[in-house]
């Protein structure tokens, strides 16, 4: 069988301190990928002098774009997706380190699972330096091999619709979701809304426990996979206020009415798929509005959530309700 032509989409922006290692790391892919695509958020630094040096070296083709105005990261990602012309779209960071192995394998495991519509692994955690901190990325988000016998083509809606699993840095997904996926909610990470958006439709996620990328944690990055503590977490409500809860609501909204869109134009969503969905909106909505009451009615509104048994089917169970009572 022949092989896929692999894609890579690749989002910069002010990344000189760490991109050029990471383009190397690329360029030393067993399995060289057939296109880069380079989407500039309009970068300060050298980070397109970075790319340009790059492209010049390789024998694969690398398409750099420059943003005409800043997109952030989300629009970013949706306009790099949209210009690959590969089967496979593999997502890059501007920070990490790719193991040389990390394309070779996404490809064997799409080929190995033709109904999957995407695959994601695991990955290693480093500091800015480049030193292991000695835990990977499912180890500190808790991601354990229950949460993955879990991650079934049958119970893995439910899963993503507690929480996201996938890190966008460690996915690959056929090109052919595009016209789902495209464009992107503004109110989602790319990596949670393509995950939930094929598995929803039945184009489920496998995932791969290798550790295919070194996964960098610094000061600057946008997401990354530190653990919270309580103060933490305090801090974060505060500066989120009841706004981010709203938010949440709307990110499932988005996601009902592109899944009613795309049975509008012959793929399926299961029944179920979309009680469950409503499920979660009903859930969100009720965490929202407890977010924005009086501490009496605050109560009121989260014991009753409580009671339906959705804080622990669509969030943190108990750790949630004592955020929705305390901040």
């Amino acid at each position: 069988m022949p092989k896929s032509r692999i894609s890579v989409a690749l989002c910069t922006y002010n990344g000189a301190r760490f991109l050029a290692e990471q383009l190397e790391s690329i360029a030393l892919q067993t399995r060289s990928p057939d296109e880069l695509i380079v989407c500039d958020d309009r970068s300060s630094d050298e980070t397109v002098q970075i790319i340009e040096d790059f492209a010049r070296r390789v024998t694969y083709p690398v398409r750099l774009e420059i943003n005409q105005a800043r997109l952030g990261s989300i629009k970013n990602f949706e306009k790099a997706i949209s210009r690959c012309q590969g089967e496979v779209i593999s997502l890059a960071d501007q920070d990490d380190l790719w193991k040389p192995q990390k394309l070779a394998v996404l490809e064997g495991h799409l080929a190995d699972h033709p109904e999957a519509g995407y695959v994601f692994s695991d990955a290693e955690l480093i500091d800015e330096g480049g030193a292991s901190l000695g835990i990977s990325l499912w180890e500190s988000a808790r991601i354990t091999d229950s949460v993955h016998r879990d991650f079934s083509v049958g119970g893995q809606v439910r899963a993503l619709l507690r929480r996201n699993l996938v890190t966008g840095a460690t996915m690959a997904f056929r090109a052919s979701l595009n016209n789902v996926i495209l464009p992107i909610s503004k109110h989602c990470v790319h990596d949670c809304w393509i995950a939930f958006l094929a598995s929803a439709l039945g184009l489920c996620g496998v995932p791969i426990s290798e550790r295919l990328i070194l996964y960098r944690q610094h000061s600057s990055q946008q997401i990354g996979a530190r653990r919270m503590n309580v103060l933490d977490k305090i801090r974060w409500c505060r500066q989120v206020g009841p706004a981010e809860y709203s938010n949440r609501t709307q990110i499932y909204v988005d996601f009902k009415d592109r899944l009613l869109a795309a049975e509008r134009e012959g793929r399926t969503c299961p029944a179920t798929h979309m009680l469950l969905l409503e499920e979660k909106i009903a859930h969100c909505a009720q965490r929202a509005a407890a977010h924005s009451v009086p501490f009496g009615a605050k109560v009121e509104r989260v014991f009753s959530e409580v009671l339906t048994g959705r804080y622990s089917r669509y969030s943190n169970s108990w750790q949630s309700v004592v955020e929705d009572l305390c901040f």
